[in-house]
């Protein structure tokens, strides 16, 4: 079986929703044991028990990632009784905006989750990594490349973001640490649709189609299509890949010109 994460655990990070939960269980199909960190929960739960229903292993964990204390302590916990092997840098939030309607309070929102929650969760897995190995994946956006309009604290986020990736692989080398990171457009998640009932009420259906096509392959993204990649990054095959960036982006970066 190719991709066996058998004996493996995986942490995730707002694994409740969307992009998080579908590599949640798609790591738990493929017999690793899924440890979901979210504020949320009832989300939370529903992630773990939607694994064990087809027999896999997950723990649900009310986690904060921008308190680091009490990261410290859940991973410090997990590790009584496995090797961390698998940390998914998932949570995160957006904000919309240029920097002019950034308020102060805005940034430190967005920073606190997407910037500093994503170096909790390295900073408290990395001592257990370096005794065994692992792999560390963190989820960026194409708003780390290139711009986007109104996404000035979000783009800020993503790309500090991928340049703790390409610290963290060039440090731990030596370590048997790898670290990539996966770079989405739009993906079609319940974020998403949120959004366009909350700002376009009564044109959701033409909205949607105008998202839809700023990819140029014609549609935005399947959660279950950027979970397969990072199942793959996740996985021995990759095994030979650090320190890299992978778009998944229906040709934006490249061909929206």
């Amino acid at each position: 079986m190719k991709f066996n994460l058998k004996n493996k655990t995986a942490i995730v990070t707002g694994a409740g929703s969307g992009i998080g939960k579908a590599i949640a269980t798609t790591l738990g199909s493929h017999n690793a044991h899924v440890h979901i960190f979210e504020l949320n929960e009832e989300l939370a739960t529903n992630t773990a028990q939607e694994i064990e229903r087809f027999g896999g292993k997950a723990t649900a964990h009310l986690c904060d990632v921008t308190n680091q204390k009490e990261v410290l302590e859940l991973l410090e916990s997990i590790s009584k009784t496995s090797t961390i092997d698998i940390l998914i840098n998932n949570a995160g939030i957006a904000h919309i905006g240029s920097l002019e309607k950034t308020s102060v309070e805005d940034l430190d929102r967005v920073y606190a989750v997407n910037i500093k929650g994503v170096y909790n969760c390295m900073y408290a897995a990395i001592p257990f990594m370096k005794k065994s190995g692992g792999v560390i994946l963190n989820m960026t956006s194409i708003a780390s490349s290139v711009g986007i309009a109104d996404r000035f604290a979000y783009s800020m986020s993503k790309g500090a973001a991928l340049t703790m990736t390409y610290s963290v692989a060039k440090d731990y080398l030596e370590y048997g640490i790898r670290c990539n990171c996966i770079s989405p457009a739009r993906i079609h998640t319940p974020f998403v649709d949120g959004f366009i009932k909350n700002n376009y009420p009564g044109e959701e259906a033409e909205m949607f189609d105008k998202l839809s096509k700023t990819q140029p392959i014609g549609r935005m993204g399947k959660p279950q299509e950027v979970a397969d990649l990072a199942l793959y990054l996740c996985s021995d095959e990759a095994s030979f890949i650090t320190g890299t960036e992978f778009p998944i982006d229906g040709g934006f970066i490249k061909l929206n010109n």
